[in-house]
């Protein structure tokens, strides 16, 4: 196959809201994809970009656009580390206060694992049910969220 450009397999960007808050879970863009990504995040007025996964671009035309880069890599597959559970709380927090009806655009590799599970504690820190939260994320994002990280969301609580 001669394309430069492979089509995601995983249906695009994905939107959730709920009590305030709007998020897009995306999979990593590539060099290839990284225009429709942009336009992606423009379209949603995305202020903040949290990269959970391995840097693999420059995030320059992000942060020209105005976006800010948050780069709170941990494990594939594991549930976030209390750092960065901590510092996507305090996020949230402030652009609850500061900036209501924000959106933020999180990516790991596929948009399957660390990002849904991202979202499902900032669906759960505004009140939703972890099987709601898990329920919503699933109909947006079929397949997301392993037994390890459905095993921290159900014994989280609130902070």
């Amino acid at each position: 196959m001669s394309t430069k450009i492979m089509k995601s397999t995983r249906g695009g960007p994905s939107v959730i809201e709920y009590r305030g808050m709007k998020f897009l879970l995306l999979e990593r863009p590539t060099d290839g994809t990284m225009n429709t990504f942009v336009e992606e995040l423009n379209q949603h007025g995305v202020k903040d970009l949290v990269r959970v996964c391995e840097p693999t671009y420059n995030t320059d035309r992000l942060e020209k656009k105005g976006i800010r880069v948050h780069d709170w890599q941990f494990c594939d597959g594991s549930p976030p580390p209390i750092n960065i559970a901590d510092a996507w709380i305090k996020l949230l927090k402030t652009r609850l206060r500061d900036e209501p009806g924000f959106c933020i655009a999180v990516h790991c590799v596929a948009g399957l694992g660390r990002s849904p599970v991202l979202v499902a504690l900032a669906l759960m820190e505004r009140g939703m049910k972890y099987e709601d939260a898990v329920e919503l994320i699933r109909t947006k994002r079929r397949g997301a969220l392993n037994a390890r990280q459905l095993a921290y969301l159900e014994n989280y609580r609130s902070k």
